[in-house]
């Protein structure tokens, strides 16, 4: 069955980096695209960023634009997003989508 778990969350400085990662099993996940989303506590869940299959075209949200970067390693079943310059409106839970499938989500949490 289809499963997504996200890793790399944590307690990270306003200007730090961090590098989220979905290990993706149960399918094929190089044939899929995969997207971020992340949920700030009170709030809607919110697009964050979404890379194609086999790594074609990225596309970001405004509010990352710049600053995030999405990737991924099929031969490792992983997807990543690597997070710069963070702010404390970036904390939230992130969490990662395949086909429709989604993970628990990490928690990151941006604050002095």
């Amino acid at each position: 069955q289809v499963q997504l778990v996200e890793s790399g969350g944590g307690l990270v400085q306003p200007g730090g980096s961090l590098t989220l990662s979905c290990l993706a099993t149960g399918f094929a996940f190089a044939n899929f695209p995969q997207s971020w989303y992340r949920q700030a506590p009170g709030k809607e869940r919110e697009w964050v960023a979404t890379i194609g299959e086999r790594g074609t075209v990225k596309n970001y949200d405004d509010s990352v634009e710049g600053r995030f970067a999405i990737s991924r390693d099929d031969d490792y079943n992983t997807g990543y997003l690597q997070m710069n310059n963070l702010q404390p409106e970036d904390t939230a839970v992130y969490f990662c989508r395949v086909m429709g499938y989604w993970g628990q989500g990490t928690q990151v949490t941006v604050s002095s």
